[in-house]
């Protein structure tokens, strides 16, 4: 039995046209994505730019351009040493390989700048340039920069040389990790695109409100109310 016809038909409106907008959120409408798809991209594109640190984390490195460290580094095969030893040796260390062990001794400034111009060609997304400086695919070099590096900060830390590991840490953090995880998205600048950035939070706030109120006006048109 309905208690209130024009309040639960107000709800049954609200619900309709709720539903008849998240079924069009859902639709490749946005150059062949749905909506969220879209916003994601969006949200992740205005976040790498203004998540580039890698300057921050190379001016640390030069900090330590003399600095001679030596550090064992287990891998997790015998490939990934091989082509670890490669990009370390790029860097000017001296590498020793025995299955997926390195022994690693060399300048941690340059060992640094070189992990970090690899970071800084991969969140330009310049592939291309970091595969043909090692002959092998961009995120793998990046994912070895980052076991090599967490390796590397794990064996100072022991050897009691806190300032170099936080060295290491840095550049994992600042760098590393995030062209890893921007590689292939186009950085935008917020003030660009302030204009829909404002319209999706304004609507996140009035859709959410809008479910809200058509589910009140549904129970309301059923007779059921809230009493204190």
């Amino acid at each position: 039995m309905i208690a209130h016809k024009k309040t639960f038909a107000t709800g049954v409106a609200l619900m309709v046209a709720f539903t008849v907008v998240l079924v069009a959120m859902f639709m490749p409408l946005f150059g062949g994505h749905n909506g969220l798809e879209y916003l994601d991209s969006l949200y992740n594109s205005i976040s790498k730019g203004s998540a580039n640190y890698i300057h921050k984390a190379t001016a640390a490195a030069e900090k330590f351009n003399g600095r001679q460290i030596e550090v064992t580094l287990g891998l997790k095969s015998a490939e990934q040493a091989d082509q670890t030893a490669k990009q370390l040796n790029a860097g000017g260390a001296l590498i020793n390989v025995s299955g997926d062990t390195l022994k690693v001794s060399g300048d941690l400034g340059k060992l640094l700048a070189n992990c970090l111009a690899d970071a800084k060609l991969m969140y330009e997304n310049n592939g291309d340039a970091i595969q043909a400086k090692y002959g092998f695919e961009a995120r793998r070099v990046m994912y070895n920069w980052w076991q090599a590096c967490t390796l590397m900060e794990e064996a100072l830390n022991k050897q009691e040389q806190f300032k170099e590991a936080n060295a290491v840490h840095t550049a994992i953090t600042k760098a590393v990790e995030p062209a890893y995880n921007y590689f292939g998205i186009q950085a935008q600048n917020i003030k660009d695109r302030l204009g829909v950035v404002v319209f999706s939070l304004v609507f996140y706030v009035i859709y959410t409100l809008w479910y809200g109120f058509g589910i009140m006006y549904l129970f309301e048109g059923w007779g059921l109310r809230l009493e204190h």
